[in-house]
């Protein structure tokens, strides 16, 4: 299990809510009995090698390989289930996709490596104490480590430069950080969780403006590692708060506060948090950019909410603030609604509607997106847990 630290008062302020008769506990048991149905169809729809993406604009699902930087989402999905309901046939549907991602210790990977092992493998591996793999999950996060240089302070994200940049670092690598520190615990290596600690304080630095929004990406100076530029590039404006990219750091810090118990994180992530719920609408699921002018005609992403659901929930449980609970709770019965969650057999086999990829790039627009459905069953999971513990 993850860990969770409940301190006394915590507990008295969620008491009343969180038992087995609890709306989002009702709603957990529904998604999760509609996601062993889509995500059984969706097992007989893919190929060998096959994972999946979204949906194209006839609702017909998109497919990627194992190289696409979101191959571990489904097989992470399919470990939730497992979890959630014991059934041993979706622990075996779960390692057949997890071992395919084997591959990719030998191929030419960026940064993402993170999110793909560690959803799959270190899922795998948490719920069954099965350490075959171990070896293969500290090999891919040596080679995450591998992008780090002393001289900027982090790993580099992307492999490919344009707009003139030299050394890219995205907020999104925050969650990349997870399998260094566990690769550390399993090895003997500290050298990896210095280095998440080291990336995680370096962009803590240069990250984040004045009102603890940040932008998407920082461009290093290899040599210097002095700051070149700062872009939103999947969000609306360079100066916008991209949703996806809040919902990232939000969860970045809060899971390396519980990690290192570093209070700085711990720091990093509540203030993250309280600009987020000062922004957010009424029904929690943010639009995909806090800045958009069309709002509120935007559109919303629900990848960004479940997200921040799920680290809003882990947040409460190490703050003992009972905020970030209730703000999850309002976002995970809004995913859970009508508008949001598919119906059995659509969708594309997919749990949630209207994500929203890449809106400057023209890609992935109010369609599902399999690291929605993965952060909204983790969210569901931890919820669970803390009901259970009460």
């Amino acid at each position: 299990m993850m860990k969770y630290f409940l301190p006394l008062i915590y507990f008295l302020a969620i008491i009343s809510g969180c038992g087995r008769t609890d709306e989002v506990n009702l709603l957990a048991d529904r998604v999760f009995s509609l996601a062993k149905t889509q995500y059984a169809q969706m097992d007989e729809a893919l190929g060998d090698g096959q994972f999946p993406k979204s949906t194209d604009s006839e609702g017909n699902l998109v497919t990627s390989d194992a190289g696409w930087w979101c191959s571990g989402f489904y097989p992470g999905s399919l470990w939730y289930i497992y979890e959630y309901t014991g059934d041993e046939t979706f622990r075996d549907i779960a390692w057949k996709h997890t071992r395919r991602l084997a591959v990719l210790k030998d191929r030419d990977t960026d940064h993402d490596i993170g999110f793909q092992i560690n959803c799959s493998y270190g899922n795998g591996m948490r719920l069954t104490g099965d350490s075959t793999d171990a070896a293969l999950y500290v090999e891919c996060a040596r080679i995450l480590a591998d992008r780090f240089t002393e001289g900027t302070g982090v790993t580099k994200s992307w492999n490919f430069l344009r707009n003139d940049w030299r050394y890219p670092v995205i907020i999104d690598n925050m969650m990349n950080l997870e399998i260094l520190i566990k690769a550390a615990e399993m090895s003997g290596d500290n050298s990896l969780k210095e280095i998440a600690v080291r990336h995680a304080q370096t962009t803590l630095n240069n990250h984040f403006r004045e009102d603890w929004s940040c932008w998407h990406l920082v461009d290093y100076d290899p040599e210097t590692g002095a700051v070149r530029s700062k872009e939103t590039v999947q969000g609306y404006s360079d100066g916008s708060s991209w949703a996806r990219g809040q919902a990232w750091a939000l969860y970045g810090y809060t899971m390396m506060y519980r990690e290192t118990g570093m209070e700085e994180f711990l720091e990093a992530a509540r203030n993250i948090g309280n600009m987020i719920m000062d922004r957010l609408p009424v029904d929690g699921i943010p639009y995909w950019d806090f800045d958009d002018p069309a709002i509120p005609e935007a559109l919303k992403d629900a990848s960004a909410g479940a997200i921040m659901a799920s680290a809003f929930i882990e947040l409460s449980s190490l703050s003992g603030d009972s905020r970030y609970l209730e703000t999850a709770r309002r976002q995970l019965l809004t995913l859970g609604s009508e508008e949001y969650l598919a119906n059995p057999g659509g969708n594309g086999c997919f749990i949630l509607k209207h994500g929203v990829g890449n809106i400057p790039g023209g890609t992935e627009i109010d369609v599902p997106l399999t690291y929605a459905d993965y952060y909204f069953l983790e969210a569901l999971v931890r919820y669970s847990i803390i009901s259970s513990e009460e």
